[in-house]
């Protein structure tokens, strides 16, 4: 039967006692990784979230102490009290390796059933066993200390943005549905039947009226939902460092982002992160690399050969130009003789979920050079398409062509990061970060026939773009940023409109009659008719800055309790049906599965 902790409290963390400390009489708590009968001897290490102490009984301790120390297996939980000693077997492995724990009092406080895997540090065990136990998979040291390392990094924020006068304000999390870009998740009304809240996308209506209502400066630490396909990167509920400024322009939000980056790196990873960062338009960044979050820590650029093939024959590139699109490569210098032919061919079934119908390569090895396509072109338009491309022997020419930019530039900036990671091309020495800038106001969507905005109907186009708004809007550029983290996107924001007709004129652009505009965001156009000042903000996806800067692979690694790729928790089983009472309260019907 388990013990209580009457008579006993925690003087110390595990982990914290040192060889300063040996004399000293303490008292810790945690699980048991692992005993050692050795006869005479027993030895338990007890695990904290801090580290681990060695536990010792021998002869001399209380049998009844003794006792409970031989029955003690893993994952039980033990409070120990004893005086802290020298060990005479030392363990340079850990930090608490000079010290033990000579028990003069132990208590069981819960026993505890084999566990489903080893709670070991970088232990092998498949994602969805960890999932399904999460609470024991959170026990692990590694996974413990991504939790901290998050904590710090929130720490952090919280005290910066303070420092530079922003006020923490709560948003609502049971908000009105506007629906423009990814579904909502709707939540019934059983006060208002056939009602339904929808939990916010974004804090953003609320941060501008916030700026509206005149608290300048705004910061949330923001819970954020969205009812879209899974990525490792992405989570259907997420938090935001979310962030509002008034009176201020382009540079001045940029200038606090920049900030930020520069003291949490500092702080939780001791790293100096230079400022200001580098700054590309978006046209360049997709010119050059093929991505709006480019990663500059490899080269691998992109090259337009559209110019030297502009009066070619070969029908690939002929219907690409044609098409008014592009033909395009990347140069894999001295990789000849590493990218076999074999390789080739699964890179071009690699690149067709991105929209390319294949890749055109060229192999110069030292014992002789293969194409797919040269072949096909007169002989000036192969030295010039090798001239523009810087090729010499050892290189691999591969050629993406396409009637839309936009396909060129998706399979060759995914092939470049595949290509730099396969080959070890990418310096991890420290972190790359800039700012993208000048991005479209409106890109088309092809399923909705109509212009949407890039980021959202809030953003301001630039001042010298306004009077294209409505004559070509395909050509207005915003006063948007994003900040990019090793080829991720680490935030972004924009400077707002804070003009009710310019929200007018925009809101017509992208199809909303007056009404329909009206219905979905009235309460923020009303408010503008009453003094709205200049305002810009942006937000920086916390679970990605913790992933990104611990090193992780998935934002499931830095998330205590994540959901899987089909959005459901493995681990409490949710989403799950609920009584039919509470559907009738709500006056829901669920109709039954095809």
């Amino acid at each position: 039967m388990a013990e209580f902790m009457t008579g006993m409290k925690r003087t110390n963390y595990c982990g914290e006692l040192r060889a300063k400390d040996i004399g000293k009489t303490v008292t810790v708590c945690g699980w048991v990784q692992r005993q050692r009968d050795l006869g005479q001897l027993i030895f338990i290490d007890l695990r904290d979230r801090t580290g681990i102490l060695q536990l010792a009984f021998n002869n001399a301790t209380d049998r009844a102490i003794f006792d409970k120390a031989f029955s003690a297996r893993a994952e039980y939980v033990l409070a120990a009290t004893g005086a802290v000693r020298e060990r005479s077997s030392k363990n340079t492995e850990i930090p608490t390796g000079e010290i033990e724990l000579e028990v003069t009092e132990l208590r069981v406080l819960a026993k505890s059933e084999t566990p489903p895997f080893e709670i070991a540090e970088d232990s092998n065990v498949k994602e969805d066993l960890r999932l399904k136990y999460r609470y024991l998979d959170l026990r692990r040291p590694d996974v413990q200390n991504k939790i901290i390392g998050r904590h710090k990094i929130v720490k952090v924020a919280h005290d910066y943005f303070d420092n530079n006068g922003f006020i923490e304000v709560e948003t609502p999390v049971l908000i009105k549905s506007t629906p423009e870009g990814a579904r909502d998740y709707l939540v019934p009304s059983r006060v208002f039947p056939g009602s339904f809240f929808a939990l916010p996308q974004s804090p953003q209506l609320y941060k501008q009226l916030l700026m509206l209502s005149g608290f300048d400066r705004y910061m949330q630490i923001a819970r954020c939902f969205r009812d879209e396909d899974l990525r490792a990167d992405r989570q259907p509920e997420f938090t935001q460092i979310d962030l509002e400024m008034s009176f201020v322009n382009q540079d001045d939000v940029m200038a606090i982002g920049e900030g930020f980056m520069k003291q949490v790196y500092k702080q939780v990873l001791d790293i100096d992160i230079q400022t200001p960062f580098r700054r590309m338009t978006w046209h360049e960044a997709m010119r050059r690399f093929g991505s709006d979050k480019p990663d500059l820590r490899f080269g691998l650029e992109l090259v337009d050969l559209t110019e030297d093939l502009k009066h070619t024959e070969f029908r690939v590139f002929k219907g690409a130009i044609d098409g008014g699109g592009s033909v395009r490569g990347i140069n894999l210098k001295g990789l000849a003789d590493k990218l076999s032919r074999k390789e080739i061919d699964k890179l071009t079934e690699w690149v067709k979920p991105y929209g390319a119908k294949g890749i055109a390569w060229t192999r110069l090895t030292e014992s002789g050079e293969t194409s797919s396509f040269e072949k096909f072109l007169a002989p000036e338009e192969t030295a010039a398409v090798r001239k523009t491309m810087g090729a010499e022997t050892g290189d691999v020419l591969l050629i993406v062509a396409s009637g839309e930019d936009a396909v060129v530039y998706a399979s060759l900036g995914a092939l470049r990061c595949e290509l730099a990671a396969r080959f070890g091309l990418i310096d991890k020495n420290k972190p790359c970060l800039l700012w993208v800038t000048d991005f479209p106001l409106f890109e088309f969507s092809k399923e909705e026939n109509r212009f949407m905005a890039m980021h959202h109907p809030f953003t301001a186009p630039r001042a010298e773009d306004i009077d294209k708004l409505e004559s070509d809007p395909g050509n207005v550029c915003a006063i948007a940023y994003d900040m990019v983290l090793n080829g991720n996107e680490l935030g972004g924001g924009s400077i707002r409109i804070n003009n009710p007709e310019l929200q007018q004129r925009m809101f017509k652009a992208l199809g909303f009659t007056p009404e329909e505009a009206q219905k979905r965001f009235g309460f923020l156009t009303d408010a503008f008719r009453y003094g709205a000042p200049p305002h810009g903000g942006m937000a920086f996806g916390l679970d990605r800055l913790v992933m990104l800067m611990l090193d992780c692979d998935s934002i499931r690694d830095v998330i205590a309790f994540p959901k899987v790729a089909s959005s459901s928790e493995l681990m409490s089983g949710a989403p799950t049906d609920v009584d039919e009472k509470q559907l009738t309260e709500l006056g829901i019907a669920i109709l039954p599965k095809e």
